[in-house]
């Protein structure tokens, strides 16, 4: 006796790779785990202040090297300052006016194009002394990379022109002064929960 799939009746062929890998919550433990150990291991070098840059390059280690706790399987990478999609190509977004902004994010989880999803945490991070314009394109950035696009090819393997879809984006505003650190998380296009740690 055969047997055959609901897919296989309605000429569907099931693709193991668009099967959900990923859960939210999954990402979203793997990021308070490695922003929890910045703050243990790096808190001197925080109160010291220094640079966003370096305290992400900080963060993608510790990322990575949660990886196997948290699950995190197949070819994905922590990575800062990266502005490359697939081909070599420039990130690019599409902003609120559908203008296209190159882009470049202090933090980034993704698998450079290796992998569906390819792109699952999209961090930024400022120092509550920036100016306000600088927290608020960050914000801009987090609700344009973690939205979903409007049209996407239907093959299951081809990735969407400009940067999108990120699974989770979370904003993270340090205070050396008064030792905290404020977190928003964003899903969809939306700030979705807000937390704070004292270090």
């Amino acid at each position: 006796m055969s047997y055959i799939t609901l897919a296989t009746l309605h000429n569907i062929n099931p693709k193991p790779n668009m099967q959900v890998r990923f859960t939210q919550n999954q990402l979203t433990e793997l990021f308070k785990a490695s922003a929890s150990k910045l703050f243990q291991k790096d808190v001197n070098s925080i109160l010291d202040g220094v640079s966003e840059p370096m305290l992400c390059s900080r963060m993608a280690i510790y990322m990575e090297n949660l990886f196997l706790d948290y699950k995190i399987e197949g070819n994905y990478y922590a990575d800062t300052e990266f502005n490359r999609k697939q081909n070599g190509k420039v990130k690019t977004i599409i902003d609120d006016q559908m203008q296209v902004i190159r882009i470049k994010c202090d933090l980034l989880l993704h698998s450079r194009g290796e992998e569906i999803p390819d792109n699952l945490i999209t961090v930024e991070m400022k120092k509550s002394s920036r100016p306000a314009f600088h927290k608020a394109a960050d914000r801009k950035r987090l609700r344009a990379m973690t939205k979903k696009q409007d049209v996407y090819p239907t093959d299951g393997t081809t990735y969407p022109e400009h940067v999108c879809g990120y699974i989770i984006g979370i904003y993270m505003e340090i205070d050396k002064n008064k030792r905290t650190c404020l977190f928003e998380k964003y899903k969809g296009g939306d700030m979705i929960q807000s937390w704070s740690l004292t270090f």
